[in-house]
């Protein structure tokens, strides 16, 4: 049997994850299906889980069992995600066994509303591993600078990190000082670093949406026009290229021999939102070995029909990239001003979803 081409992206070095959860997709067996096309993971977030709890009634009945317990919305919250993280991880779990740890995850974002308090993030996260009981599960922190401590924490007492929201070169390279520093204290303290992984999530088409709409702002000209859906790819080239350097430095050489593994970079935010561009523009553009992408089951479907199988994301393309990160610059479009925003954004948006989550299971338990 032919291979598919989320198959062949494998062959290259890169996985495709979901960027999906619900339990409708879990339970109707929708979920094996797209394993069975070459999906080896999955991601979520607070956004994901909103709109899969708020629209129909699938949760219904476990959430009505719990409130008859006497849960409070934040325990029936808890209850109901964890409960589909388990199961998807289960499902998973061959695909972990079978790679040997390199894929297989499920991630669950920590609660978002603590992206910038450090020790309780931390507290959070392990009790969530604790609770969880999945050894491929990956739990998120995003890439702030209360987060980077958070997430050396987490590391050094053996939990797998996913670290969310990095849009900057600079947000990336902390994110890796992070995880080689979590993983040296988690060596020093006489732990095991094999089962131990790590992805570093990297947002990628919401950078376009806001560069596009500055150059739409200037004055017609040629230099502007070819910039135009360029910067998303820049930025990650850049990074990919950082990530590069990383892994052949003596640093992470040192802790590999003790057992360490590659910090996978991961595409994220790779749906393509501008109806212009090419439905997998931002799958086709960053195919590089060693990475993951994760996509939502819209761009899956379209990359599984028309992609095409070229590495295009490659350790030595840092000069063109940075060429048009300087293009932008002249013309007044900085980069690291718009992640940084960006970041804020996100950060803002996911504490929103949350919030926005725990209002529809909190309307849910007065209609019961």
């Amino acid at each position: 049997m032919a291979k598919t081409t989320i198959e062949r992206l494998g062959e290259l070095g890169q996985s495709i994850w979901l960027d999906y959860i619900s339990r409708p997709l879990i339970t109707s067996g929708r979920l094996k299906e797209l394993i069975g096309v070459g999906v080896t993971g999955m991601t979520s977030n607070p956004t994901i889980f909103d709109q899969a709890i708020s629209s129909g009634s699938a949760y219904d009945e476990q959430i009505r069992g719990l409130k008859k317990a006497g849960k409070s919305v934040f325990e029936i919250y808890d209850d109901i995600t964890i409960k589909d993280i388990q199961a998807a991880a289960d499902i998973f779990k061959p695909i972990y066994e079978r790679t040997k740890g390199l894929d297989g995850y499920v991630s669950l974002e920590i609660n978002p509303q603590l992206a910038y308090k450090t020790q309780e993030t931390i507290e959070e996260g392990k009790r969530l591993a604790k609770k969880v009981d999945r050894p491929n599960v990956m739990f998120k922190v995003p890439a702030t600078d209360a987060g980077y401590k958070a997430i050396q924490a987490l590391l050094a007492e053996g939990i797998n990190v996913n670290i969310t929201l990095i849009f900057s070169l600079e947000q990336y390279r902390k994110t890796a000082a992070a995880y080689l520093a979590g993983i040296k204290k988690l060596l020093q303290n006489k732990g095991d670093a094999r089962p131990v992984r790590s992805v570093a999530s990297v947002f990628v088409s919401r950078i376009d949406t806001v560069v596009d709409t500055l150059l739409d702002k200037l004055p017609e000209n040629k230099e502007a026009l070819y910039l135009t859906g360029k910067a998303a790819k820049a930025n990650a080239n850049l990074i990919y290229c950082a990530y590069a350097q990383i892994c052949a430095g003596d640093e992470f050489k040192g802790l590999k021999k003790q057992g360490a593994s590659v910090q996978r970079v991961l595409w994220g935010s790779t749906g393509t939102k501008n109806p212009a561009y090419s439905d997998i523009k931002y799958v086709a553009e960053l195919v590089g070995k060693d990475t993951v992408n994760t996509v939502p089951e819209k761009t899956l479907q379209a990359f599984l029909d028309h992609g095409v199988i070229e590495k295009t994301c490659t350790a030595d393309a840092a000069d063109e990239a940075q060429e048009v990160i300087d293009s932008l610059q002249k013309l007044g479009i900085d980069i690291n001003d718009i992640c940084a925003q960006l970041l804020t954004d996100g950060v803002i948006a996911f504490e929103r979803s949350f919030v926005s989550l725990l209002d529809a299971i909190e309307k849910k338990t007065k209609g019961m």
